[in-house]
């Protein structure tokens, strides 16, 4: 068996701890499945990609990435206000509720819901972690080469993973 390093094309598998600033832990894979995603493809924040070029299967890591690298700096100008009747009727609607619109050109945008009125919901186009210090720590669990069908469609396809 020869000795893999991580680099692009390949799907590597972790197991890994998000804590911010204050030490709060935000999202760990302890309790699951490891987390799969495909270097190179912009799966996870650059700079926690960045910092896995190279390692091997049973390093570990410690980093930490700063706004610019991990989910950008908070943009304060980033938000709208939607009339709730653009929503589907029966939508329930809360506050850090994750939506995605499209606009005309096909592009996807992700947005939170930051405020939920009677008639109208505030949004932000910011992630939740945007202009935070995110604090990363693991391990490497796997790695393995990428069917040409992974590489062609940019991400990990797992078990009964299907495209419409």
């Amino acid at each position: 068996m020869t000795h893999q390093n991580i680099s692009e094309g390949l799907v590597v598998g972790i197991h890994y701890t998000l804590k911010n600033d204050g030490g709060e832990v935000l999202d760990t894979s302890e309790e699951r499945e490891p987390l799969e995603y495909l270097h190179g493809a912009h799966n996870i924040v650059p700079g926690l990609e960045k910092a896995l070029t190279d390692m091997a299967i049973g390093d570990e890591f410690d980093v930490v990435i700063e706004p610019e690298d991990g989910y950008g700096t908070r943009q304060e100008d980033a938000t709208e206000t939607l009339d709730k009747d653009r929503l589907p009727e029966d939508m329930l609607v809360f506050p850090g509720m994750q939506l995605t619109a499209q606009d005309q050109d096909g592009q996807i945008y992700a947005m939170w819901v930051s405020e939920v009125g009677d008639k109208e919901i505030t949004v932000d186009f910011n992630h939740p972690l945007a202009g935070e210090r995110l604090h990363f720590a693991g391990r490497i669990i796997s790695l393995r080469d990428a069917s040409d069908e992974e590489k062609t469609h940019g991400h990990v396809h797992g078990p009964g993973h299907a495209h419409e």
